[in-house]
């Protein structure tokens, strides 16, 4: 299937990220806003409002089925993932979704071998794949910049969960499908196997509080990824600022990705920053990612990982959230 350059986006899911892909879409300029669906009434009418040509459509199906969307973005919580990729890979069109694939790793393994056995084109929304700073490291890496790699620490801790502008997400709080375990440390084992390769668990263990509804609350992990040691702390609760933080280390030059998208490098004692010509890295982050999904829909080059990447990912981390 050949696509026209502003190709049309059907969207499934108008929550946090729905609407934050139709902002950054919309920002970037060569995608067309065509039509949208979510279960929430109130949700599909302020997205009506708020972004000039989309139409709301009257089910998931019907955005799928339209012959006014090319692409099809999913947005839904994890559990719908599979049932609406299958159904655009049915007609034909090509797939964006956000991560995970789902929650149950046999199922998301027959998705798998079902979207390719398709042929159509699959990309999962890894933010990192594109980051400049992440992509910074891949290539100290893989140059030997870096030197040996002695280790990587993965370091997360958030005083709420879920964050205050998820608050409207409550899904994300339950163990059945959220936790940042799921949410916000599977970027971090996407980054790992990008540049390092496929990892495997050596040990973990997690705390989950008493109400068996709920997510957890701290995890500790050891990995490995050939020779290279990784570990992984988390947790949540308590005043302070969250931290994110992902570090390399090597024997010549260390790298420090924080707050999702700020990097410094050191060969020595002291941190330095890298990457100090960009006002809003956050910002060039979407774009950047953008330009890569516009190219995988008009088969050009891109670097965002697909459904195969992401069930790695996957596997990974229910290993983990299982312990």
């Amino acid at each position: 299937m050949t696509h026209t350059d502003t190709p049309a986006i059907g969207f499934i899911g108008l929550g946090i990220m729905g609407n934050r892909m139709l902002t950054n879409m919309q920002a970037h300029g060569a995608f067309n806003l065509a039509l949208a669906w979510d279960p929430s009434a109130d949700a599909c009418q302020a997205a009506e409002q708020n972004y000039t040509g989309l139409k709301i459509a009257e089910s998931a199906q019907a955005v799928i089925n339209s012959p006014d969307t090319e692409v099809i973005y999913i947005a839904s919580p994890p559990e719908a993932h599979a049932e609406y990729s299958l159904a655009a890979a049915a007609v034909g069109k090509p797939i964006y979704c956000e991560k995970p694939l789902g929650i149950d790793v046999e199922a998301s393994r027959d998705l798998v071998e079902k979207i390719e056995a398709s042929g159509v084109a699959n990309i999962v929304n890894f933010s990192l794949a594109s980051a400049r700073a992440a992509n910074v490291i891949e290539e100290a890496v893989k140059s030997g910049e870096v030197g040996e790699v002695t280790g990587v620490d993965v370091r997360l801790h958030f005083a709420r969960w879920p964050r205050d502008w998820q608050a409207g997400a409550a899904w994300l709080s339950e163990r059945a499908e959220g936790g940042y375990i799921r949410e916000v440390f599977s970027h971090y084992v996407f980054l790992i196997e990008r540049i390092f390769g496929k990892a495997c668990r050596l040990s973990s263990t997690v705390r989950y509080p008493s109400d068996p509804k709920l997510c957890e609350t701290h995890f500790i992990a050891l990995l490995e990824c050939a020779s290279t040691p990784i570990s992984v702390a988390g947790g949540s609760g308590g005043v302070g600022p969250d931290r994110v933080e992902f570090t390399v280390r090597g024997s010549k030059k260390s790298y420090r990705l924080w707050d999702w998208n700020k990097l410094q490098s050191a060969t020595g004692d002291l941190w330095v920053d890298e990457i100090t010509d960009t006002p809003d890295p956050r910002i060039e982050g979407y774009m950047r990612t953008l330009d890569n999904v516009h190219n995988m829909i008009v088969g050009k080059p891109h670097n965002m990982p697909t459904f195969r990447e992401a069930l790695s990912v996957q596997e990974l981390v229910e290993e983990i959230a299982k312990t």
